[in-house]
């Protein structure tokens, strides 16, 4: 696996050197310094004297190409050297000092060249870590699955992280489709962390259990246990809580969703005739539950067949603008879809959530934005 990983960095590397048609052109640049730096001493005579100036070149390979191809243009360089210095008089030589700068700059520019590739080796294998881990957390979902459409946005508020505190995903199984999306308080690893558990709980029991309250049972339990754990580990982030919306497509099929929110924003119905929130149950988050005593009620809500489900973290509704206003959410999707009917649609939803996220905020997110939209899958028409 080690040399897989080592194979797929080297091919990474090779990718983002420049290329044409496939082939690097990278060494094409520090020839070009050459040929100018050659031309210049030629042409301006013995009273400026460029010659030295070859240093450059070996530094440019450095900065560009691969380590064999950077040290055979510092050698080139310096037979370029020997060579047009030796061309003039005695007295119009640059002679022994700047012979030894272009030889030291082209030691120099190899060992750079040998730095920044295992830095960008390392800064590659960070990145495919950081994939890895968004794929583990919010893994890929078919945008068709188990009679539901679906569409997801996840922007990071670290555009280096790849990952954060939010998360959802979708698990069918013989009892139907079951939906999680949440938010883990605080940022960083230890969210990460925290959100990889609740979900890892959530696919295996939206998978297994006939009841919705159980799945939402077994994530209370979950958490609580996860933060008995870190607490044992003595990491001072082992009281996390994490607010989420527990969504429930029964099997049957009928016109009805089963919601358990545990502090979360509710979810809103989008359809051709308006914007309605599904009720929020004043529930607390996951892992505060003991403080009240129970977990929050199930709640069976009517869905029309028309209409999309729109679940959002706080990174959309609380997104502001230069002048602290946040983001209307309900306004712009009721104006848009006033507008456009087909809005609705899962895809479309979320491309106005996005783009209007974007636009109000001019792209500086001050917290990772989420939004799920879901709705049941129309049947294909019979051809006329």
């Amino acid at each position: 696996m080690e040399g897989l990983a080592g194979a797929t960095e080297d091919e990474a590397l090779r990718r983002r050197t420049l290329r044409i048609g496939g082939r690097s052109v990278a060494w094409v640049a520090p020839l070009l310094v050459l040929a100018a730096v050659t031309v210049l001493d030629v042409v301006t005579g013995e009273r400026y004297r460029f010659v030295s100036w070859i240093v450059l070149v070996p530094g440019t390979a450095a900065a560009l190409c691969g380590i064999w191809t950077t040290a055979a243009i510092a050698v080139l360089s310096l037979a370029t050297y020997l060579a047009l210095d030796s061309a003039w008089p005695g007295q119009y030589e640059a002679g022994l000092p700047d012979f030894l700068l272009v030889g030291l700059g082209g030691v120099l520019a190899v060992l750079a060249c040998a730095v920044r590739l295992r830095r960008e080796r390392g800064m590659l294998h960070m990145r495919d870590v950081a994939e890895t881990t968004r794929r583990t957390v919010l893994r890929p979902l078919p945008p068709l699955w188990a009679g539901l459409e679906h569409a997801a946005l996840y922007l990071s508020a670290d555009a280096e992280a790849r990952v954060g505190g939010d998360f959802y995903d979708m698990q069918p199984g013989p009892h139907g489709v079951r939906l999680l999306l949440g938010d883990v308080q605080g940022k960083g690893l230890g969210a990460v962390e925290t959100a990889a558990t609740l979900l890892g709980t959530f696919r295996e029991a939206g998978y297994h259990e006939s009841d919705l309250a159980a799945v939402a049972e077994r994530l209370e339990s979950r958490i609580v246990r996860y933060r008995e754990y870190t607490a044992a580990l003595g990491r001072p982030d082992g009281d996390r809580f994490a607010t989420a919306v527990l969504i429930g497509f029964p099997a049957a099929g009928s016109g009805v969703v089963e919601v358990v929110n545990f502090g979360h924003l509710p979810p809103l119905a989008v359809g051709p005739h308006g914007i309605r929130p599904l009720p929020a149950g004043n529930g607390v988050p996951l892992g505060l539950c003991d403080l009240v005593g129970g977990l929050p009620p199930l709640r069976r809500v009517p869905l029309a067949a028309d209409e999309t489900l729109l679940l959002v973290s706080d990174g959309v509704t609380e997104a502001r603008d230069v002048s602290g206003e946040f983001y209307p959410l309900r306004a712009e999707l009721a104006r848009a879809i006033a507008a456009d009917p087909g809005r609705a649609e899962p895809r479309r939803l979320v491309r106005r959530v996005r783009e209007g996220v974007l636009r109000h905020t001019g792209g500086q997110l001050a917290d990772d934005t989420t939004a799920f939209a879901v709705r049941r899958a129309r049947a294909p028409r019979a051809p006329s």
